[in-house]
């Protein structure tokens, strides 16, 4: 993965707003852009000089860069950056804010605990020694509750280790987690052991952009957190922060978003990103609170509703919000890892949604209210065996070009559920075949050495792996090829009409005369799958659609930049 460096940033000012009052929905005039495989620095360079383009900061584990252009251009050097053939992202840098307002002491102390049976989780766990990361305001290391919880972590804003609270949020919905407990004085965390990784993103303006939060999410995967909360909501949809979660649920973690406080059915993000928990609010008599969002798009539901909590004073207040319903979820979330670590993202996040408590329709609460003592349970009675995973082909060490297909075989007792192709740590393409056989485009990488990695998952969520090292000669590309791939969308069919629930399979064909060196898939917009060699596919989830019609595409690059799209129309 390259870093393009010696470019600068851009600002140009938007008039939009957002869906929580009167805020922007955008930084001012700061683009978003992510390089297709196998770019050269020196064309990006190039390309972002002649556009009067400089970069402001990368954000290297996702290939996406902040990059800033004259204030009155925005829009058209997206248009621009595209048409280039160099990128497949081109997107503005929008806004998150905080999703709480402090104050109303009605109900009973810490009520939320008893709702979600946590005493019952305790007695089998009370956390581990992984850090939770709060990407948030910050958070008061001093306060009595808190001291010797909160961890090293990481100021996006000032860039440097100084994690102080800036404006009260932060240290709230810390609180909710990490409380130290037991220990005779205010009140308990979700957690007991797990040490907190500040990450501080909001400003003391009460928001944060989507660039410092795509930054903080993937710290915190490259930092060794596997839950991380997102209280914080903006209104429009990102390839940045999806390409971002991605990343993160790639190296096993999971990330809860508030739903955001609109008493609406339109959604927020990161919540309706896919692989995000998107956590829904609730009163201590189990209702939706009349602030929270709600929605097919919902995931879970937590109480977050009067909830005591610890201030940046160094004491205690009564919050409200899906602020406080995210850290709960996300804590429960932390007690199923505690008491099964060898769970995968996926086999953590399917026990929190199928241990719950029905409180009503699924289009209001998602899979329910988060029930601690149950999922718990169910983590400690999944079983432990990994699968076994052989290449058979290619051969260690070997030379290989042009496209190859990775084979081999997974094994497990209770079956796979899922086969994944990695190169370098980086996703090629998935499938759910046990005697698998990959497609593998060498063009898509530089020449040398490089390491092929199959990871099989069962239904437990347990993950075993099997990696070998190649090595792709050096090739002459050919200059004068001006001649686009072409591309389809296979599946689903233009038209279709959506399910609420259960997974869609998105799948791309694209052909090129010399090769295609990647393929991206578009949900409205939206970035949710890039490949580089086929099968060209990825699981959706409907139920993070909003009802209505939704645009899918699907863009092939060759070598050259060359580059087509496809689209087709479905609804729900």
């Amino acid at each position: 993965m390259r870093t393009i460096t010696n470019l600068l940033a851009a600002l140009s000012l938007c008039g939009l707003l957002a869906a929580q009052g009167n805020e922007p929905q955008f930084e001012p005039g700061q683009i978003l852009i992510q390089e297709r495989a196998g770019v050269e620095p020196a064309d990006i360079h190039a390309a972002l000089a002649r556009l009067n383009a400089k970069l402001l900061r990368d954000i290297p584990q996702i290939n996406h860069h902040v990059i800033a252009v004259p204030p009155d251009q925005v829009d058209g050097m997206i248009r621009a950056l595209l048409q280039t053939g160099l990128f497949s992202v081109a997107e503005r840098n929008g806004l998150a804010y905080t999703s709480t307002i402090p104050n109303d002491p009605s109900f009973a102390l810490q009520w939320h605990l008893a709702t979600i049976h946590a005493s019952t989780a305790w007695t089998t766990t009370k956390g581990s020694t992984q850090p939770i990361a709060i990407i948030d305001s910050g958070a008061y290391s001093g306060h009595p509750d808190l001291s010797g919880r909160i961890g090293p972590g990481w100021n996006f804003l000032s860039g440097n280790s100084n994690t102080a609270d800036i404006q009260g949020h932060g240290t709230a919905v810390t609180g909710v987690v990490g409380a130290k407990t037991n220990n005779l004085i205010g009140i308990a965390g979700l957690t007991w052991t797990n040490p907190i990784m500040p990450l501080v993103v909001v400003n003391s303006s009460n928001y944060a952009t989507y660039a410092d939060i795509a930054s903080a999410i993937t710290y915190a995967a490259d930092h060794g957190s596997r839950i991380i909360n997102i209280s914080i909501a903006g209104a429009t949809s990102s390839s940045t922060l999806q390409n971002a979660v991605n990343y993160a649920w790639n190296k096993g973690a999971v990330v809860f978003a508030a739903a955001g406080n609109n008493s609406s059915s339109t959604p927020m993000y990161p919540a309706n990103c896919t692989n995000v928990i998107a956590v829904a609010a609730t009163t201590s008599t189990n209702t939706l609170a009349s602030f929270s969002n709600y929605g097919s798009w919902i995931d879970v539901s937590a109480p977050g509703n009067n909830i005591l909590t610890t201030d940046s004073s160094g004491g205690y207040g009564y919050w409200w919000g899906t602020s406080l319903a995210t850290p709960v979820a996300a804590g429960v979330g932390a007690l199923v890892l505690a008491a099964k670590p060898t769970l995968s993202a996926s086999g953590m996040v399917s026990i929190l949604e199928s241990n719950t408590t029905y409180i009503g329709s699924s289009s209001i609460f998602g899979h329910g209210l988060v029930d601690a003592g149950k999922a718990v349970a169910a983590a400690v009675a999944a079983t432990t065996v990994v699968p076994a995973v052989s290449i058979t082909s290619p051969a260690a060490g070997g030379s290989v070009s042009g496209t190859i297909n990775v084979t081999g075989t997974a094994s497990d007792s209770l079956g796979i559920s899922s086969v994944t192709l990695l190169c370098d740590g980086l996703l090629v393409s998935t499938t759910v075949n046990k005697l698998f056989s990959i497609p593998w485009n060498t063009a898509s990488v530089a020449s040398g050495t490089h390491t092929l990695t199959v990871k099989a998952v069962d239904p437990s969520g347990n993950t075993g792996s099997a990696s070998v090292n190649v090595t792709v000669p050096v090739r002459t590309l050919s200059t004068a090829d001006t001649t686009a791939p072409t591309v389809s969308i296979t599946s689903p069919a233009n038209g279709t009409h959506l399910l609420s629930n259960g997974a869609l399979t998105v799948s791309a064909s694209a052909h090129d005369n010399i090769g295609v060196v990647q393929v991206s898939i578009f949900i409205d917009g939206v970035q949710q799958y890039t490949g580089t060699s086929a099968p060209y596919s990825f699981q959706w989830n409907p139920n993070k659609a909003v009802y209505g019609a939704h645009t899918i595409s699907a863009t092939a690059w060759d070598a050259a930049g060359n580059h087509a799209t496809a689209s087709i129309t479905v609804y729900k």
